[in-house]
């Protein structure tokens, strides 16, 4: 039946008709999300824009292929390439430690630690560390691992603080998508009598790896930028240091911040450049991770 009789005025009104009021109502909510999307669109446009119009210039073969050294800033050419090997190692050694500890501690939350004394203390401490500015993680390992144990600067060291950084915020990540993962998937592997632990690493984790990546993807994201710790913790230098555990290693951070120190133009192009570079690297590994989680996914989620 396509229409009813309206019992107060006796004539016939659609079930699919919707008032006029409705419609106004929901065209202003589509106006206000469009108008909330496009401002949170053009700031990206116009950073993305001007980092690549001022850093295509010098995006040549040269800028990945030598380093700084025995250049000042005035002088045209010389490259990055010191800091892009900097960068790479010292996010991936973050990633090495920060990454199992990380979601090792959000497993324990959600699936063994309830609401114990011991998990509301380590999600205190989680929040806690979320809110730490990245320059007192520089500090702490500064006086820590360089004053105190007598280290000398290295890569290695501004892994450590970087690791302090990343850690919290792989752990809100991990657990808020292990929260996800449906308690029907739990109870059925408990049913076929699985221990918790086979059931956390063959049920629970794959289903939530898809979720899992991407919030390591965005920890990641956050301290290969980070700038203030490494200061303190990895020096300056414009040669090649490839041993992240020996000496002073450039990153494209203090690179950035070094060169566009620098009045120089040739200094400054060099900056929009490593900028490019820097957010390049970023964008190659959010797409990598984002392949590795759709092939490794539960076959029944592809």
């Amino acid at each position: 039946m396509s229409a009813v009789t309206s019992p107060s005025k006796g004539t016939p009104s659609s079930l699919t008709s919707v008032s006029t009021g409705r419609k106004v109502k929901d065209r202003l909510v589509q106006v206000l999300v469009y108008g909330a999307f496009a401002l949170a669109v053009i700031p990206l446009l116009s950073v993305l824009w001007t980092v690549i119009s001022n850093g295509v210039a010098r995006l040549d073969a040269d800028f990945f292929a030598f380093s700084m050294n025995g250049l000042s800033g005035r002088d045209a050419g010389g490259g990055a390439y010191h800091a892009i090997v900097g960068t790479l190692e010292q996010v991936l050694i973050t990633s090495l430690i920060a990454v199992p500890i990380a979601v090792m501690t959000a497993i324990y939350l959600v699936e063994y630690g309830g609401d114990g004394r011991l998990a509301r203390t380590i999600s205190f401490f989680v929040d806690v560390m979320t809110g730490i500015p990245s320059i007192v993680a520089g500090l702490f390992v500064l006086a820590l691992w360089l004053l105190t144990f007598g280290f000398a600067f290295s890569g290695f060291a501004g892994a450590l603080a970087l690791t302090i950084l990343m850690i919290p915020t792989v752990v809100r990540a991990t657990e808020e998508m292990l929260k996800l993962v449906p308690n029907d998937l739990r109870e059925a592997s408990y049913a076929l009598g699985v221990p918790r632990w086979r059931t956390v690493l063959f049920v629970v984790l794959p289903t939530a790896l898809t979720g899992i990546v991407t919030g390591v993807m965005l920890a990641v994201a956050r301290v290969m930028g980070e700038t203030a710790p490494l200061l303190l913790t990895i020096f300056f230098t414009k040669a090649i240091n490839t041993n992240p555990f020996e000496g002073p290693q450039g990153s494209l951070p203090t690179f950035i911040w070094e060169q566009a120190a620098d009045p120089n133009q040739n200094s400054i192009d060099r900056a929009w450049t490593g900028a490019l570079v820097l957010i390049m690297i970023i964008m190659l590994l959010n797409l990598g991770a984002r392949l590795i989680a759709r092939f490794y996914r539960p076959a029944g989620d592809r």
